[in-house]
């Protein structure tokens, strides 16, 4: 196992708060394997980047010598988390929860070592728990303490409902922490108060109290909201290398570097090269490549981010992109900019109908991509080059 500063180091790297730093650094001194742990309610069936971001710190812990539990909520998953939520989440069935269970394991081994994983249901010791145990439970919480979390504050403030069993959900997070005798525990930001309760719980219980690490929630392709399928702002960890290659490329220069941040396995003295190079007059496009390469040779193969690439280059030299198109930047009220009011703005189209006519007759195109849907919608903080017809083209930055 590295020694204890190198290990911090690499701990902290992309982490948003560790709570307690010190209980944490103390904990490594000793030098023993740790029991690390992070939760995931498999409430859909394929995982994209943004719930990576966890478990690539997972596969960081894993490489410092400590015991990684992935722990699949099928128990939680039929509570649902009402993190972020202003509604009751809809409880899954037993059967989708298996289903999504299986797909889960296929996909998280693309990042952990499958031989130094431990993978666990939290309906093993949920179970055997019963009702007079859950009820034993609930009791360690009064609802004055639930209410103080930001999300039921602002459902009880605003007159929505609150259904008695989603207060169940941070006891039964938290009591997973007593059943696996955590010593770490994993999660976003927006789950704080599920994971101090662990360490609540922890205490209640004699038993060490875990440190909680919290990562960031990684922004979609927009830049702005985080990502999620519902919103349609994600790299699906199961996309085809070539869609996988053409999102990572569409995202903002800044937001690459969040991306780097949080989801590249590159050493950080690698990557500040890579800015002070683009600092120096490199082209961050090139930077974007090596990014989209690392992600798709992890989930895919390293021929298939190759290949990926070759097919990058061969759509912008078939499209016969000139080098001096005019560059154009549009301010855009909300997260997303009609494609057709874009087209106008930008000079391409006199007017919105022609725009929905040209898209139509599969005339208008995005880095090389024909749209198809006259509704779609660019997302703010994007830099992309649009086409219309073979000659009319326009490097376009919305903001």
């Amino acid at each position: 196992m590295s020694n204890w500063q190198d290990a911090i180091r690499e701990i902290k790297r992309g982490a948003d708060e560790i709570l307690i730093e010190e209980e944490l650094i103390a904990k490594l001194k000793l030098g023993k394997p740790l029991k690390i742990k992070a939760g995931f309610d498999p409430t859909a069936p394929d995982l994209h980047l943004g719930h990576t971001v966890l478990i690539n710190k997972l596969r960081a812990f894993q490489s410092l010598g400590h015991e990684v539990i992935f722990l699949i909520g099928d128990f939680t998953g039929m509570i649902g988390d009402p993190t972020g939520k202003n509604v009751t989440r809809k409880p899954l069935s037993r059967e989708d929860i298996i289903a999504n269970a299986e797909t889960y394991k296929e996909q998280v081994f693309k990042i952990l070592d499958p031989a130094k994983t431990t993978v666990r249901f939290n309906s093993e010791w949920m179970d055997q728990l019963g009702a007079a145990g859950l009820i034993k439970l609930a009791a360690r919480q009064t609802v004055a303490r639930m209410l103080e979390r930001d999300d039921f504050k602002k459902r009880y403030n605003n007159g929505q409902a609150i259904a008695i069993h989603e207060f169940l959900y941070p006891l039964v997070q938290g009591w997973d922490s007593v059943a696996l005798n955590a010593d770490v525990e994993l999660g976003g930001t927006d789950q704080r108060f599920n994971l101090l309760m662990g360490r609540e719980l922890q205490k209640a219980e004699g038993q060490s109290q875990q440190t909680v690490l919290m990562m960031p929630l990684l922004e979609g392709l927009d830049g702005v909201q985080k990502m999620s399928k519902s919103l349609g702002n994600y790299i699906g960890i199961t996309d085809a290398p070539n869609e996988m290659f053409g999102k990572v490329m569409s995202i903002s220069d800044e937001l690459m570097w969040r991306y780097y941040e949080l989801l590249s396995f590159k050493p950080i003295e690698q990557i500040a090269s890579y800015k002070q190079a683009i600092a120096q007059g490199s082209n961050p496009r090139d930077t974007k490549i090596e990014l989209a390469k690392e992600l798709i040779a992890r989930f895919h193969s390293e021929d298939a981010a190759e290949a990926a690439h070759q097919d990058f280059i061969q759509r912008f030299q078939k499209n016969a992109i000139p080098d001096d198109i005019p560059e154009v930047s549009l301010t855009c009220e909300d997260a997303f900019l009609p494609i057709a009011n874009l087209l106008k703005e930008a000079d391409l189209v006199g007017s919105t109908s022609e725009a929905m006519r040209m898209i139509k007759q599969g005339a208008v195109k995005i880095d090389g991509e024909k749209v198809v849907d006259t509704r779609y919608q660019v997302p703010q903080n994007t830099t992309a080059v649009f086409q219309v017809g073979k000659r009319k083209f326009a490097k376009v930055t919305v903001i």
